[in-house]
């Protein structure tokens, strides 16, 4: 997972701060080191990926948002993805 990457790409897609895009690719990036997206879910977790399935969230979400709701639906999912979440409050 390529961070810098993925910042400029969420940067395009959904904006955002600096700060903000900064804080959920380090999280991403935390994710595919992790394993998990692939062991729980058999694909590996790529850039693409991650746009993606935040381009899912509901429109009216700040980058976060859509962050924490997809983290979300995998810790729904299969459990043990909450340390993955970003405290919006200190981004």
């Amino acid at each position: 997972m390529d961070r810098e990457e993925l910042e400029r790409e969420l940067d395009e897609a959904f904006g955002g701060d600096e700060q903000t895009r900064r804080a959920i690719s380090r999280q991403a990036r935390d994710l595919a080191d992790s394993g998990r997206v692939q062991t729980d879910f058999d694909y590996e977790l790529t850039v693409d990926a991650v746009v993606d399935h935040l381009a899912d969230a509901p429109d009216d979400h700040t980058l976060v948002e859509r962050w924490n709701w997809w983290v979300g639906s995998l810790d729904l999912a299969e459990g043990g993805y909450q340390r993955f979440h970003v405290r919006p409050d200190i981004v």
